[in-house]
This record gives C-alpha cells, structure tokens and sequence, in this order.
C-alpha cells in the first residue's frame, strides 16, 4: 500500500568518480528539498544516511531547527516537510527502525543512473507498490551511485530516468522528484 513507503539517501557506501567507496556530505538542498518531496508524495519516513559523526550531528541540528525550533514556528509547510525527516548512521539501521515501526522488514528498491538486467518500469514497480501490503524502502545514492554490494542485495533496481539526450546526470534531488511523481504521482 502507498503509505508504507520509506526513502533513505544513502551518503555511505557509495562510490565517487574513481570507483572507490566513499563517503558524501550531506547538503542543505538534500534536507529540505528531499523532505519536501517525501511530504508532498506521503513518504512515510525519509532517512538521511550517513555514519560520518560530524555530518550527523550537522543533519540533526537542520532538522531540529525546522521541527522543534524557530524555523518549525517560523514557516509551519517545512515543519510538516520536516516531519518526517531522520538522519540515521546506515541503511541496516534505517531497515531495522522501519522494521520495528512497521512489523516487517521493507522490500528495498534502488536506483541508478546505469541499466540493469534486472531492472524493473516504473508502470511496473508502481502496480506493486500500490497493489500488496509491503513495506518499501527506496533507495538513492549519492556521489557516483550506490556499491555494488547494495545493489546485488536489493529486491528491485529501477530503470534509469532517461532524456532525450546521452547527458545523465541528474541532481540527486531532481531525480527523487522524478521518480516518486513516477512511481505516487496522479495516473
């Protein structure tokens, strides 16, 4: 059902342009226009995903600010955008959390800029998410995607958003918007 889906943005691991494992650092556009996104398609919880004890404490004061803060008093649409917005230290705990919110592991979905053999529509993970009673988390990777490891281990891979061009390479936050209008968008 469409109100059990989670999104993580996932900062570690992920791959930078050299092919190496790496860390990313959390950016404020990622906070809030991702928190916007994930409330304005009833994402259940948005995890920010990062292990790096400086960007976590960081991530948690910007949020803070917006949900308890004078921001949330301030401007009451990032509040609600802010709601339900965490900074968690890796996927296997966001998994876990969701887990014990949801009394069942989630089914997770990745993304990537590359095509898969295994990749599946967006018409297609849609039917899925809107027609059973899983729980989802979805996927995104920062710098130069997801490691491998995550992607051999997810349930599904989405197919790549594609242009009319050869250029792919989206923004991170252009593409969460993308996708989740695919995926909960209006039909």
């Amino acid at each position: 059902m469409r109100e059990k889906i989670y999104l993580g943005l996932v900062h570690y691991p992920v791959y930078n342009r050299n092919q190496e494992t790496v860390a990313t650092s959390v950016t404020n556009f990622d906070i809030h226009d991702i928190s916007r996104s994930c409330k304005t398609y009833d994402i259940k919880g948005y995890h920010i995903i990062t292990p790096v004890d400086a960007q976590v404490e960081l991530t948690s004061r910007v949020i803070g600010y917006w949900k308890d803060g004078f921001g949330g008093n301030y401007n009451k649409d990032r509040e609600a955008a802010f709601s339900s917005t965490f900074v968690t230290e890796s996927i296997e705990k966001a998994v876990e959390e969701i887990e014990k919110a949801e009394g069942k592991k989630p089914i997770i979905i990745t993304t990537s800029a590359r095509v898969y053999e295994n990749s599946i529509s967006y018409e297609g993970m849609s039917e899925k998410i809107f027609n059973d009673d899983n729980v989802y988390l979805l996927l995104f990777g920062t710098g130069h995607g997801l490691i491998d490891e995550i992607m051999d281990s997810c349930t599904h891979i989405l197919d790549p958003i594609r242009g009319k061009t050869k250029y792919n390479h989206l923004s991170v936050r252009s593409a969460v918007a993308i996708i989740l209008d695919r995926l909960l968008g209006e039909k």
